[in-house]
């Protein structure tokens, strides 16, 4: 299966959460914070918005940080993935 994206929304795959602080102390699963950053993995045609035509402004494999509390997970073959609009895309990682 596959998941394409309608509209102006992406599906992103997580980077993983550092298991360890820069000093080399090893965190546990419950105190890692959530990561901000991701792949880009399908990306949307875009959309039409007052008659204006809204281009995607990511591509497939950008590394981007978006929004904490944005977007809505999603499990598919056992792969976790997020389903964000653009604009909950804050920047592209270059």
């Amino acid at each position: 299966m596959k998941l394409v994206p309608l509209g102006d929304r992406v599906v992103l795959k997580e980077l993983k959460a550092e298991e360890t602080t820069k000093s080399g102390i090893v965190l546990p699963g419950q105190a890692q914070e959530k990561p901000q950053q991701a792949e880009v993995i399908a990306v949307g045609p875009g959309k039409v918005e007052d008659g204006k035509e809204v281009k995607m402004e990511v591509a497939v494999g950008d590394q981007v940080i978006y929004s904490k509390y944005a977007g809505t997970n999603v499990k598919l073959e056992d792969e976790e993935y997020i389903i964000v609009k653009q604009d909950d895309i804050l920047a592209v990682v270059k």
